[in-house]
């Protein structure tokens, strides 16, 4: 109580902190009237002045007010919008590294281009991110118009670019691109072998559009580069023998969560199956040598006794086809991860295809974090405040509207089942469009869209129903929607980014209307007359009370209804909102169904009645909090796990980066040949050991097959003060000496790109197979929770051990090859290609991947296109006309210049026999 009189007396601490940021609100007013009187040259000549300061001492917070005012004279002239305070105040905020949250429609576009324009003045670059190529594209076009006013240049990260065309626009003092470009370009560039190849700069600044989306709900899928390994179909095949001769006796199975446990017993038969088999290193199942074993028998377990056949899954020409759950429907050309897929194969006894391995991964988490200045904007944060700051160190500050808010958020509406909710959405639908009020309807599926809009269909009402994985068709939709009586169903996430105008949008009318006429008087004529009618339409749909915003149930996250709701009440218009809930809806049926509530309402509702109140609304806002603080844990435990990856992650691609800078590496290759000899010599003579007792025919072995020298050992034992020192370091001579002169025969700067390949191929072979196991060891580490162990400890430990174990395997491997290798060059030594890979990014929401990129499409695996933009496009005519002469002039992983967006290597440079 306190505590409310106290927020009454002296506003919360968000209001004061907005009103604290009035002081700069008056400086940057203060500036303008100069601002105004100048020319366009001297307004655009502020930039150079600006970065003369910088250079002379200045700092960013200085030049503050003069550099938002100048973009603010610089949007109204170029744009004819001119920033309101409180999207200065949400420009402030993004300078700070903090996170703006807006309502939607008040503009948050245009605020980026303050904190943009600002951050890059000293040339280091900016990075904005969208949620989909579409804004991104959209954006730096549009706000492109500002920055290239004031003499910024502007570059966009979308599929299909050359590394070129990446590099030029990773070089622009601001760059746009979705989350999936940027992160998949960094996993990319630390795969190359040349820093000159490599196209992004060191981060500086990012500012994200829509971080809630982004930072919180796709952050729970790590981006994945993966291609397809070694076949392991005889491991897959013996794994699956093993399993069929188990008895249900021998495991424990949870079949809610779809998981499986051996027992004690189980275990012990297993061990023995698995001996016999060959397959056991070691006596114990679950020493880390067996890591992969137990990760394939895991898999092999579900498979066997978890996926049905015609129920989860059926076998079509030889495959195996998915079947989805929810609507039972074959799902061609998808496939369960992490081996899955695999082992049913080898249960149903058809072809096993080769699973892809991941090559490269990290959390946007992770990724993000690397940037020293990282920001974010978006409408709806405040309720995921703690998680920003406890990943990101982001505080969420909550910006007024420019004009008051006066939608109308009513109460909840429940309802016995879900066709007697969308009996009751259906004719609410249809009275509200019937007096020209356009209602949006949302819902959380797809499935769920297709469903109500039968029930629109069968109330007679017209409506779209926006399921496009086009972005742009999805904008387009979304923008209309604010049309007299115009009925829309979207999912909630659909079309984010995209302001609905009451009345209608100029723009895309325009699109449509005028798309093949000619600037001149007609086409202006025309231009003000859709001006006109949008006015007249709005003016109508304002009397009609606005937006009539209708969802179909509550989402797990109360965010998400609140971005609902938001598409409502945009700049001070009015505006309706109303959640309609059954006890069908996950959220009741997952975290409820036997409470004494739900039995009350399937006892004593009659079919079609609906009941509301405000504390059945309580209730399901407590559910909501249950559920988000359960996601939140779900993703933290994302990060902690990535995180002991990321470590090991960061010094491997720095050691790459050192490789690649350096002028020579032989020191390098030196202490891994000393290392290595030290290793050979220390396994064969123990401390305090007598030469007698040293096992002099294994370290021969060792020398021979590792350091390719047949050395004189026995020789050396007849003098008496030999020592294992000495051993050492005569080998240490000799192997010197015998790569010395390997090296003479080649020019120095050919030896050294020579070390340079063989030092990075083996440390992405290895990296890439460390990958694999530490995916392998996340999948069962949690089975130690069994013997009261914390998993996470357990996996930073073992995650440890095995990183220490590739390093000296890295060692070893790196010096073998400089050894065995024979060089006959009659030129410099080509840098090996990249391989083949495949980009994932799995939706939360649709568990489809939303990734789209040149290898992808290559495979077929893409069906969403690019909208056609103004982007450049590799040019053809460059190359001739004639694909016989495109041979060693296309580089082979560029885009193919026949125009069929594969790259060059799988189009007219495939390689044929």
């Amino acid at each position: 109580m306190l505590g409310g009189f106290a927020k009454s007396l002296f506003g919360s601490s968000n209001d004061r902190y907005v009103k604290s940021l009035n002081p700069q609100l008056a400086k940057i007013a203060g500036f303008e009237p100069a601002l105004q009187a100048m020319s366009d040259e001297q307004l655009a000549g502020q930039t150079a002045l600006f970065r003369e300061r910088l250079a002379e001492g200045a700092k960013l917070d200085d030049l503050l007010p003069e550099a938002f005012a100048t973009v603010r004279e610089a949007a109204k002239r170029v744009l004819g919008q001119r920033h309101y305070d409180v999207q200065m105040v949400g420009g402030i905020v993004l300078h700070r590294g903090e996170i703006a949250e807006m309502r939607t429609g008040e503009g948050k576009t245009l605020v980026a281009t303050l904190a943009c324009y600002l951050n890059a003045l000293p040339g280091d670059g900016v990075h904005v991110v969208t949620v989909n190529d579409y804004l991104a594209a959209r954006d730096a076009e549009w706000m492109g118009r500002v920055y290239g006013f004031l003499g910024m240049s502007v570059g966009v990260i979308v599929p299909n670019l050359t590394d070129e065309q990446r590099r030029n626009a990773y070089a622009s003092d601001i760059t746009y691109g979705t989350n999936n470009e940027f992160g998949f370009d960094y996993l990319r560039d630390n795969m190359k072998y040349e820093r000159t190849s490599m196209v992004q700069r060191p981060f500086a600044h990012a500012i994200v559009d829509e971080v809630d989306s982004i930072l919180v709900d796709e952050a729970r899928t790590p981006l994945i580069i993966s291609g397809p390994t070694d076949d392991k179909s005889e491991l897959y095949i013996s794994v699956d023998a093993v399993v069929k001769r188990l008895v249900p006796e021998d495991y424990s199975k949870d079949e809610k969560q779809r998981s499986i446990v051996l027992t004690e017993d189980g275990t012990e038969k297993v061990e023995r199956m698995l001996e016999t088999a060959g397959l056991l290193q070691g006596q114990n199942l679950y020493d880390f040598e067996n890591t992969q074993v137990v990760h394939h028998l895991n898999q092999s377990l579900r498979a066997n006794v978890m996926f049905k056949l015609d129920t989860d899954y059926i076998v079509k020409d030889g495959k195996v086809v998915i079947i989805d759950e929810f609507t039972g429907r074959m799902m061609d050309g998808r496939r369960w991860s992490e081996g899955l897929h695999q082992a049913v194969e080898a249960k149903e006894g058809v072809e096993i295809e080769p699973e892809n391995q991941t090559m490269a991964s990290i959390t946007f988490q992770n990724y993000f974090r690397m940037y020293p200045k990282l920001s974010g904007m978006t409408g709806t944060a405040a309720t995921e405040a703690a998680e920003f700051y406890d990943i990101y160190k982001m505080n969420v500050v909550t910006i007024p509207t420019n004009v008051g808010v006066k939608r109308v958020d009513e109460e909840d509406e429940f309802y016995k089942d879900t066709p007697d909710k969308f009996r009751a959405i259906a004719k609410k639908t249809r009275e509200h469009a019937e007096r020209g009020q356009p209602v949006l309807v949302g819902t959380v599926s797809i499935e769920k869209s297709e469903l109500l809009s039968d029930f629109l269909v069968q109330e007679g009402v017209e409506h779209s129903v926006l399921n496009a994985r086009q972005h742009e068709q999805e904008a387009r939709i979304v923008a209309q929607a604010g049309r007299e009586s115009v009925v829309t169903i979207a999912t909630n996430m659909a079309g984010r980014g995209t302001d609905i105008q009451l009345g209608g949008n100029l723009e895309f009318r325009m699109q449509d209307e005028l798309a093949g006429m000619v600037a001149g008087p007609e086409r202006d004529a025309a231009i003000d007359r859709i001006r006109a009618e949008i006015a007249e339409e709005k003016a109508r749909v304002l009397a009609a009370g606005g937006l009539f915003v209708l969802g179909t149930e509550r989402h797990e996250s109360r965010r998400i209804d609140n971005q609902l709701r938001g598409r409502s009440g945009r700049q001070g218009d009015p505006g309706l909102s109303r959640f309609y809930l059954s006890l069908d809806d996950d959220l009741l049926r997952i975290f409820g169904p036997d409470t004494l509530f739900a039995k009350m309402m399937r006892n004593n509702i009659e079919d079609g009645e609906a009941i509301g109140s405000k504390w059945l609304s309580k209730a399901i806002e407590t559910a909501q909090k249950k559920v988000e603080a359960r996601n939140y844990d779900v993703r933290k435990q994302v990060v902690e796990y990535d995180d002991v990856m990321n470590d090991q992650r960061k010094v491997i691609y720095e050691q790459r980066s050192d490789i690649m800078d350096a002028d020579a590496v032989g020191d390098v290759v030196i202490d891994m040949r000393a290392e290595t000899v030290n290793v050979i010599v220390g396994e064969a003579c123990p401390p305090n050991s007598y030469p007698e007792q040293w096992d002099v025919a294994a370290m021969k072995a060792r020398f021979d097959e590792v350091l390719a020298l047949d050395l004189p050992v026995d020789d050396w034992l007849k003098e008496e003060a030999i020592d294992p020192e000495i051993v050492e370091e005569r080998v240490r001579e000799a192997a010197d000496a015998q790569v010395a002169a390997k090296a003479a025969d080649l020019d120095p700067d050919t030896w050294t790109q020579v070390e340079k390949s063989i030092l990075l191929q083996n440390l992405d072979h290895h990296w890439k197979e460390h990958l694999a196991t530490l995916d392998a060891l996340r999948q069962v580490v949690h089975l130690r929770a069994y013997a009261q162990k914390t998993p996470i400890n357990e996996y930073k430990q073992e995650a440890f051990a095995l990183f220490s174990r590739m390093l000296d395997a890295i060692r070893e491997d790196v010096t073998r090859t400089v050894a065995h290798a024979q060089f006959r060059m009659d030129g410099p030594p080509a840098l090996p290609e990249l391989p083949d890979f495949i980009t994932s990014h799995f939706d939360p929401f649709t568990g489809e991947d939303d990734t789209r990129d040149l290898d992808a499409a290559a495979r077929g695996l893409v069906r969403a296109q690019l909208p056609p933009l103004s982007i450049p496009r590799p040019d053809p005519v460059e190359f001739g006309e004639d694909p016989a002469t495109w041979e060693g002039v296309v580089s082979r992983n560029s885009p193919c210049p026949c125009g069929s967006g594969r790259k060059y290597k799988h189009c007219h440079g495939t390689v044929t026999a």
